[in-house]
């Protein structure tokens, strides 16, 4: 009899078999970790394998996650590993089908204004932090491309960064500013070469990571945290996030008169209504649009310009000669 899936001492044949599913088809290794992490969830509700779940204990578990207070889009994440469990590994489609999605919310991403933004690049607490603050606006990058820049990934004869397999297993190129190419020459030459032995210079990170993460780059998490303390030190006081950098390098591009595929294919979207998006915090955009009121007033003003003065009647007959 298989383990349950929430077993953590032991892999059961069960968990292998979907990690192994997942490796077939080339999932990012943080997704595995959520889908296994999904399917242990169910596998504690349910108190025994997930392989012996019926279709309405699969129902009974999503009423169960709403009631339990799961926002909609965990209780999404959290189902669409079950579903994988259930599709890929099981072959189990009865089961499958009974999983439905909730449609999300869309929200606004969070902008930061031109000036936001160049206080919080000038308040980054150290060189390898404004370094990668400005990689992150000044070319539109995920923070996860940012850390894993490569000096081989810099060319600055054609002034341009090459983003290798990044979301989707894509490359791209994005312009190199002037200034971030300055930055990292600054920094390339205090960057930390302890872990650099064997490596050719082109495979070297930009920013590598710590002692205790030989041959790694700094994590995202570290990332995360160097904006953290410079947004709080620059007394930006909205809720933001690393990504915020992101939205507002496509915003301010969009805001600039860009074309929106031009922009699409700098932020790596696959479809254009992802990067159409930003057409709604474009917040210079939307101000200086016409509103059908102040289109009104004016035809109203000029309507009264225009119009001739009405003659007095009564000053006419008076001039008129007696018949």
């Amino acid at each position: 009899m298989e383990l349950p899936m929430s077993e953590t001492n032991t892999v059961s044949p069960l968990r292998q078999r979907m990690i192994e599913d997942m490796a077939a088809r080339k999932l990012n290794p943080h997704t595995q970790r959520s889908h296994i992490s999904s399917c242990k969830r169910f596998a504690a509700w349910l108190k025994r394998s997930p392989d012996t779940a019926t279709p309405d204990e699969v129902r009974r578990f999503q009423l169960h996650l709403i009631e339990s207070g799961a926002s909609i889009c965990n209780r999404n994440r959290i189902m669409t590993g079950v579903r994988f469990l259930f599709r890929v590994t099981l072959r189990r489609h009865d089961l499958a089908a009974e999983v439905w999605h909730l449609k999300e919310p869309q929200k606004l991403p969070p902008v930061l204004s031109g000036e936001e933004v160049k206080r919080a690049l000038t308040m980054a607490t150290s060189l390898k932090a404004r370094a990668m603050l400005t990689l992150a606006y000044g070319c539109g990058l995920r923070a996860s491309e940012v850390v894993r820049l490569r000096a081989g990934d810099i060319d600055s004869e054609q002034m341009i960064i090459r983003i290798v397999q990044s979301k989707g297993r894509k490359d791209r190129h994005v312009m190199l500013p002037a200034e971030v190419l300055d930055l990292l020459r600054q920094r390339w030459k205090v960057r930390p070469s302890g872990h650099d032995a064997g490596l050719a210079l082109e495979q070297r990170w930009l920013f590598p990571g710590r002692n205790d993460r030989a041959g790694l780059p700094v994590t995202t998490r570290q990332f995360g945290r160097l904006f953290k303390d410079a947004a709080k030190a620059a007394g930006l006081r909205k809720t933001l996030s690393l990504h915020t950098l992101r939205h507002s390098f496509a915003t301010h591009l969009l805001e600039r008169g860009t074309d929106i595929r031009l922009i699409q294919a700098l932020l790596g979207h696959d479809k254009l209504e992802t990067t159409a998006r930003y057409t709604r915090v474009a917040t210079g955009m939307i101000a200086k649009i016409a509103s059908p009121l102040d289109l009104l007033s004016q035809s109203h003003r000029k309507s009264r310009k225009k119009s001739p003065k009405k003659p007095d009647t009564n000053e006419n007959e008076q001039d008129q000669p007696p018949a």
